[in-house]
């Protein structure tokens, strides 16, 4: 599929959400960018993406104001806030920005809603390439269960296509490279939104600039995966992930249920990494100004899991208050080639607390990450037949994240793991 070929890799970023909630500046953006194309660009990371409610003049927190005014334009397609993105004044949008961004080696992702702003419906405004006005589209009765800005659109009406397809124009004027889609992906309400994400579909292949398209929120479901392999580039396959153990404990059983559906294209979505300083202006994750409370353990054995799994990667907290060792789980060379050359991952077993994964790399490496998901202090082991490498010769094996060699039995993989802790290891083998 020709989308698939705009994220060949799992996107790697930033994302505005975890630190700022709803109420991300420009001048906030421009910082987080300026400091990935300083410390995080030739590691991979290039997407700077601003979440939801940029049209919303006054938001204070990630905390919904409900039927608030949204800035928008003559065609019922909302537009950045000024005072907060000075440089969209005049009817520029986000073009400004966007080329800052690209200017920096870097690419620009915006957030969106689906369907049509209620406000527009209300004031049944026009709607660009087509006589039919907003009212005519809109389906009242299907709304967003935690957010009051739209109303969904009835893809039978006249003028459905052509209002997506006017979002899709709008954002190839302001030379958007990622396009995340909320209030589209979630099974446990309503179930995904098939119309709309077809129409969405169909309106980026139609724009002619290459957009990966993300789909949110979760938990996605499995019965869904094909239409969104077929539409999609990535999709959440869990709620909103917050820096606590019960969630990271829970997405084992998600990367094993979805791990046969990450392809190159098409990536199941883990979610943000609540890493570093997040909170800053959100109240959700069930605290406010922080750094993350995941352990040191905790936090390498999430970034172990995403990236044996090949989630997705959005960084979530405030970039320039990240310290040496918050870098170091995004900058390693090593793991970071696997995550990006790697295929076929798999979970080996999972006995209780006891989890093994393993993925094949292209030159030929083999990738084994142990994990002691429990309470306790324990043993975790796999052997050679388990890793499918009986009768080759075992010449090296070493720990990424330690990035020293390390010596075991001459037919198995065993450590000792303290609780919530993992362990990655490269497998040169002859």
């Amino acid at each position: 599929m020709k989308h698939h070929q705009y994220a060949m890799t799992p996107p790697m970023g930033w994302n505005s959400w975890d630190c700022y909630g709803a109420t991300v500046t420009e001048e906030e953006v421009k910082g987080n960018a300026d400091y990935m194309a300083t410390y995080l660009k030739d590691s991979g990371w290039e997407y700077v993406v601003v979440d939801i409610q940029w049209s919303e003049s006054g938001a204070v927190s990630s905390a919904y104001r409900p039927f608030i005014p949204l800035k928008m334009d003559q065609y019922s397609r909302l537009i950045p806030a000024e005072n907060r993105f000075p440089s969209s004044a005049a009817g520029r949008g986000f073009k400004p920005l966007a080329d800052y961004i690209h200017d920096l080696g870097l690419k620009f992702g915006i957030h969106i809603m689906r369907g049509i702003p209620r406000q527009a419906v209300h004031q049944d405004t026009n709607l660009l390439g087509t006589n039919v006005t907003a009212r005519e589209i809109a389906k009242p009765n299907s709304i967003c269960p935690w957010n009051t800005d739209m109303y969904g659109i009835d893809h039978t009406k006249e003028g459905a296509q052509a209002y997506y397809d006017s979002l899709f124009q709008l954002y190839v004027e302001w030379n958007v490279d990622f396009v995340k889609v909320d209030d589209i992906a979630d099974s446990k309400i309503y179930g995904a939104h098939v119309d709309e994400i077809k129409m969405i579909r169909k309106a980026i292949d139609r724009c002619g600039r290459p957009m990966v398209l993300s789909l949110s929120p979760g938990p996605a479901s499995l019965e869904n995966a094909s239409l969104l392999e077929e539409n999609a580039n990535m999709w959440r396959m869990t709620d909103d992930f917050w820096d606590m153990w019960p969630p990271l404990y829970d997405m084992f059983d998600r990367c094993y249920k979805w791990s046969k559906n990450a392809g190159p294209g098409h990536w199941p979505d883990a979610d943000m990494l609540p890493l570093g300083h997040i909170g800053i202006r959100s109240v959700d994750g069930g605290a406010s100004d922080r750094y993350t409370r995941f352990t040191k353990d905790e936090q390498i054995t999430m970034m172990t899991l995403w990236m044996i799994f090949r989630s997705p990667l959005m960084f979530g907290g405030e970039l320039r208050d990240n310290d040496t060792f918050t870098n170091s789980l995004l900058t390693n060379k090593k793991v970071l080639h696997m995550y990006q050359t790697s295929y076929n991952a798999r979970q080996v077993y999972r006995e209780d607390e006891k989890v093994t994964w393993t993925t094949r790399g292209s030159d030929g490496l083999i990738y084994v990450a142990l994990f002691n998901i429990g309470e306790i202090k324990t043993d975790i082991a796999v052997t050679w037949n388990e890793l499918e490498i009986n009768g080759k010769d075992v010449l090296q094996i070493e720990d990424l994240w330690e990035e020293n060699e390390v010596n075991v039995a001459h037919d198995k993989i065993s450590f000792e793991l303290r609780p919530h802790a993992a362990i990655l290891l490269k497998v040169t083998v002859a």
